[in-house]
């Protein structure tokens, strides 16, 4: 059966938008609730207000930029499109980072909220604990390369768990553990927490606040992206800043400030919503403390792999971008059939945030603070990038259609610019600079990560012999020609590669409103004459054309078929192409031929060279061929084949 070319489809709407975002958001507050405490002691539930109302202020550019780009790549895409291929590649490299990271920090805290739930201490001590976590991200990338993802289905269901988990701690903690007297006791401003441990962890609450990157990166599937998006995003940012300060008033009326530490912060420090159960145990009944506890830690373990799955997939959406405009090579942003992301995008997605794990407990003592610097790093350049971006665009395209408007705009010399994005961008970059000065780990790993992405940019822009800057269209921006393409004709062949040209044909159609002729050729061999019986070969081609006419009945297009017979396919197809006054010809190069240093096969050479229309021809990658040959070897011969 014919099948369309890999591509993201328009399927999402509001609700799904707003289960992945909350899920992915929300997930945060299990690893990041106790590194704030940490540092911010009795403050933590101010800095992450403060930082989740810089989270919306930032939410609000993105909403305005992906809706009126709804294309994969959130900010890199909005770098680029506001102001050169190497501004878009340099928010890209840093936003690779935050999906790694996040990678690396929800798998090494799986294990503690699974220790929890299964009661087995082992799972929470080291060096067991990084042990299970490189198991798990083992598993989660070789589930994702064998089979499509599917977290779209399960992202409801995982957002609703996340949202219950979280409404019954709070539901709990203020009934039973809420202490407004601890909490002022917790606080000495200048000292406890000092003005130099604010500094230091107004970056890293930005990690309670991960995600956003991952839903912009959905605009390309959204069904409205000018009404979805929006709606999705504010929804789930919303419900996740009140959630996050409640939580943590009630982290801190269990475990308040002693001594200029929270046990919130120390012991609790990678499994803090544990610790707000253990403060619990003793106000309610006996065996409902142990189901609590159970019901927490299997749902921690179940959020945090969805949110490392997810940012797998984030990760090889903004792979797919930047190596669809030239930014990476080629094939790491391959999208697969089965998978919708490249293989390749999945094994670096795995391996680097397998290597950031080991590596932070190699260089830090306190890895997961090292690591929560490194991802402010990116996070907080990043934001400045897009927001940047958003503004750009409105000095240089104010007439792009925007579905969605950030309110509240200056005019300024006839241009309006929206002063919530004009502070955020002022805010995130004051915050990107406290992260330089206070975090070694944003200092010097961050500046080493975006030195060594510039090292592979230019590779990859030398080789390709394309300038830095230079803007570089992808195959889907790339437009025919503007006179009308009533006719396409389209020549069936054996394998995926054929598939491919026949789902191409009718993608163009579909979007042109042309009509697809589908042309089966049957080669006869010389020593038989070409009326001779060929019952196998007219079968196949009979099959072929209702295959065609059945994906033409799908996308809405008339699919036309004809089986003829021939010494020659070339001449067949140009012969064809005269008859049927076709405007257009689509053809497929497989790969086999540039290993004989040629591009192109006899027959669509001569296509080529006599064709009385324009010819598109899309040339193959190696592994086509396998395929290809695969499916051959299924066929009886390439008698029906074009070579």
């Amino acid at each position: 059966m014919a099948r369309r070319l890999p591509s993201l489809q328009r399927v999402l709407g509001a609700p799904s938008l707003f289960a992945v975002a909350y899920g992915e958001i929300a997930s945060s507050i299990y690893f990041a609730l106790g590194i704030v405490a940490a540092h911010a002691l009795g403050l933590s539930p101010l800095v992450l207000l403060v930082a989740g109302i810089l989270f919306l202020l930032v939410t609000m550019s993105y909403a305005e930029g992906t809706a009126a780009i709804p294309e994969a790549g959130g900010g890199a895409t909005l770098a680029r499109k506001a102001f050169n291929d190497l501004a878009g590649f340099l928010t890209g490299w840093a936003l690779f980072l935050d999906y790694l990271i996040v990678i690396a920090l929800a798998s090494l805290f799986v294990p503690h909220y699974l220790a929890a739930a299964l009661q087995v201490d082992a799972l929470a001590t080291r060096p067991w604990d990084v042990v299970f976590a490189l198991g798990v991200i083992l598993g989660l990338g070789l589930g994702r390369l064998a089979r499509g993802p599917k977290f779209y289905a399960a992202s409801v269901a995982v957002a609703m768990l996340d949202l219950v988990t979280q409404l019954l701690l709070v539901g709990l903690g203020i009934a039973l553990v809420l202490s407004p007297h601890a909490l002022a006791a917790s606080v000495e401003v200048g000292r406890s927490p000092s003005w130099g441990d604010l500094a230091f962890a107004l970056p890293l609450a930005m990690l309670a606040y991960t995600g956003l990157e991952t839903v912009a990166n959905l605009a390309e599937e959204a069904r409205r992206p000018g009404s979805d998006l929006p709606r999705g995003l504010f929804g789930a940012v919303s419900t996740v800043v009140v959630l996050y300060v409640v939580i943590a008033l009630v982290g801190l009326s269990a475990f308040p400030v002693r001594e200029g530490a929270t046990e919130l912060g120390t012991t609790w420090l990678e499994a803090p919503l544990i610790g707000i159960v253990q403060a619990l145990r003793g106000s309610i009944p006996v065996g409902l403390d142990r189901l609590l506890q159970a019901f927490v830690g299997a749902s921690g373990a179940l959020i945090l792999l969805a949110a490392a799955a997810t940012s797998i997939s984030g990760f090889g959406r903004l792979a797919y971008s930047l190596g669809e405009h030239g930014m990476l090579p080629r094939a790491i942003g391959r999208l697969d059939r089965r998978t919708l992301i490249s293989p390749y995008a999945i094994a670096a997605a795995c391996l680097v945030s397998a290597a950031l794990l080991l590596a932070a407990g190699a260089v830090a003592d306190e890895e997961v603070t090292f690591l929560a610097g490194f991802y402010s790093f990116g996070v907080l350049l990043a934001f400045t990038a897009s927001q940047a971006a958003v503004l750009r665009l409105r000095v240089s395209s104010p007439g792009l259609a925007r579905p969605y408007r950030v309110p509240l705009a200056l005019r300024v010399r006839g241009v309006e610019l929206p002063l919530p994005v004009l502070v955020g961008m002022m805010a995130t970059l004051a915050v990107w600079i406290a992260a330089l000065v206070t975090h070694p780990g944003a200092r010097y790993a961050g500046l080493a990560w975006m030195a060594g992405g510039l090292l592979v940019y230019g590779a990859v822009r030398v080789r390709r012999g394309e300038g830095l800057t230079e803007r570089v269209v992808s195959p889907d921006e790339r437009e025919l020609p503007e006179r009308p393409l009533a006719r396409i004709l389209v020549p069936m062949k054996l394998g995926p590669i054929g598939e491919e040209m026949l789902a191409t044909a009718v993608k163009l159609a579909e979007e042109r409103g042309s009509s697809v002729e589908a042309l089966y050729v049957i080669r006869v061999p010389f020593d038989k004459p070409l009326d001779a019986p060929l019952p196998d070969e007219e079968a196949r081609a009979a099959a072929s054309l209702e295959e065609a006419r059945l994906l033409g009945e799908e996308h809405g297009v008339q699919v036309s078929g004809r089986v003829v017979r021939a010494r020659a396919i070339g001449e067949a197809i140009v012969e064809e192409a005269r008859r049927v006054g076709a405007d257009l010809i689509v053809l497929g190069s497989a790969p086999r031929w540039r290993r004989q240093s040629r591009f192109f096969s006899p027959t669509v050479e001569y296509v080529l060279r006599k064709a009385p229309c324009e010819v598109l021809v899309v040339a193959f990658p190696e592994a086509a061929l396998v395929e290809e040959e695969a499916a051959a070897t299924k066929g009886s011969s390439l008698t029906s084949s074009l070579p």
